[in-house]
C-alpha cells in the first residue's frame, strides 16, 4: 500500500522574527496558563492543557481576530520550529542501554505493536475518508509517541497545521482517558505489576501519560512502562526517515482538467525548499539531532542536572508548540469530520490496547 502525503505550499515562506513576536508572546502566555492548569489539577498533563488552551484562544471572541491575524505567523513558528527543538531534546530521554536491557522478546513485541497499529490505523483512516494527512498523523501518534510523533511526521510530510492540530487533539484526548481507564483493568486482566507496566508502555501514547498511568501499579510497573515507552520513542527516527523518503518521490502534477491546482507538487516543511524537482531530505535535521542526543545520552557523559534541565526545557518547548498547533484548530471544520475521526480514534485505541495486551502475554 502506498502512503499518500500532502505537502504544505506555504512552508517555504518564513516570516521575519519581528512578525513572529506577537504569536510567540501569546504562546509563552499559553504555556504559563497550561502550567497553572496542571498545578491546580495535576491529573491534566501540561501538554494536553496547552492544546486545549490554544484551541480555546482561537475561538474566544476577544482573541479570535488576534490569533488568526497578527499572532498567526508566530504561532505557526511555535508549532513548527519549537516542536522540532523539543523533539531533539526528547532524544536525551533515551539511552542505548535502556533499549538493550529490554530483551529480544520485548523488543520484538514493541516492533510488532508499532507496525500493526500504524498500518491498521492508517488503512482504516483512509477507508473512512479522513481529509488530508489526518489518517497518517493519527496512525503515527497512536503507534509511536503521541503529540511529539505527530509533530515530527507532520514536519517531514509538510502536513497542514489543521490536520496536525486535529490529530494532536484526538491522540491527547485518548491518551488522557487511558490514565483513568487502564489502571481499572490492571488486576481484572490478570497482569502482575511488571506486565501491567509493559502493557501501559506499549499502548499509551505520550510519555507523560505513560508515567501517570503506570505509577498506579507501583515502582516496578513504572520502570517497565518507561523502558518500553522509550523503545517506542526510538522508533520515531526510522518512521520519520521513511516518511521523508516517501515524500521525496516525484508527485504527479494535476492536468488542465483539474484546474491546474497544485496538490503535493511542492516540498513540505521538513525540506523548506521550493522550485521544480526540489525534494525534502530523507532524514530531516531535527531527526538527526534526535539520534545525536540518544548517542550523547548513551555515553553517560551528560550530568543528571543537565538531563533534568533538558527535560524541563523540552516540556516547555512542546507546550508552546502544541499551543500554537491548538490555535490552528477550526472547530466547525472538525465537526464536519468529527464522527469519522472519533471512530478512528476509538478503533485505534482498542487496537493498540488489544495488540499490546496479547504481546505482553506472549512475552511474559
Amino acid at each position: 500500500m502506498a502512503l499518500t502525503l500532502r505537502t504544505h505550499p506555504r512552508a517555504a515562506a518564513r516570516p521575519p522574527l519581528r512578525g513572529d513576536a506577537p504569536g510567540l508572546l501569546l504562546a509563552c502566555l499559553g504555556v504559563a496558563a497550561a502550567l497553572g492548569v496542571h498545578q491546580l489539577v495535576p491529573a491534566i498533563p501540561k501538554l494536553t492543557a496547552a492544546v486545549v488552551l490554544g484551541t480555546a484562544a482561537a475561538h474566544l471572541p476577544g482573541l479570535r481576530t488576534f490569533v488568526r491575524g497578527a499572532a498567526r505567523p508566530g504561532l505557526s513558528t511555535a508549532g513548527r520550529r519549537l516542536m522540532r527543538t523539543g523533539i531533539v531534546l526528547l532524544g536525551l530521554a533515551v539511552g542505548a542501554d535502556d533499549v538493550l536491557g529490554l530483551g529480544g522478546a520485548t523488543v520484538a513485541m514493541v516492533l510488532a505493536v508499532v507496525a500493526l497499529t500504524f498500518t491498521g490505523t492508517w488503512w482504516l483512516g483512509r477507508r473512512l475518508g479522513l481529509p488530508g494527512d489526518q489518517a497518517l498523523l493519527v496512525a503515527t501518534g497512536y503507534s509511536v509517541c503521541g503529540a511529539s510523533a505527530i509533530g515530527a511526521v507532520g514536519q517531514a510530510a509538510g502536513s497542514e497545521e489543521e490536520d496536525i492540530a486535529a490529530s494532536v487533539a484526538l491522540v491527547t484526548l485518548c491518551g488522557t482517558l487511558a490514565i483513568a481507564v487502564l489502571p481499572l483493568l490492571h488486576h481484572p486482566l490478570g497482569l502482575d505489576d511488571a506486565g501491567f507496566g509493559r502493557w501501559v508502555g506499549a499502548s499509551v501514547h505520550d510519555v507523560g501519560q505513560v508515567v501517570a498511568t503506570a505509577q498506579s501499579g507501583g515502582p516496578v510497573a513504572l520502570r517497565e512502562a518507561v523502558l518500553v515507552k522509550l523503545m517506542r520513542v526510538v522508533l520515531l527516527a526510522p518512521l520519520v526517515a521513511g516518511i521523508g523518503l516517501a515524500a521525496r518521490r516525484p508527485r504527479r502534477r494535476p492536468g488542465p482538467a483539474q484546474g491546474g491546482a497544485a496538490t503535493g507538487t511542492t516540498p513540505g516543511a521538513a525540506g523548506a525548499r521550493s522550485g521544480p524537482g526540489a525534494r525534502p531530505p530523507v532524514v530531516p535535521l531535527f531527526v538527526a539531532g534526535f539520534l545525536l542526543m540518544i548517542a550523547l545520552r548513551s555515553t553517560g557523559a551528560v550530568p543528571a542536572g543537565a538531563l533534568t534541565l533538558a527535560t524541563d526545557a523540552r516540556e516547555l518547548l512542546l507546550a508552546a508548540a502544541l499551543f500554537g498547533l491548538g490555535s490552528a484548530v477550526h472547530l466547525p471544520t472538525m465537526v464536519r469530520t468529527g464522527g469519522r475521526i472519533a471512530v478512528l480514534g476509538l478503533a485505534s485505541w482498542v487496537m493498540i490496547a488489544g495488540v499490546s495486551y496479547a504481546g505482553v502475554l506472549l512475552t511474559t
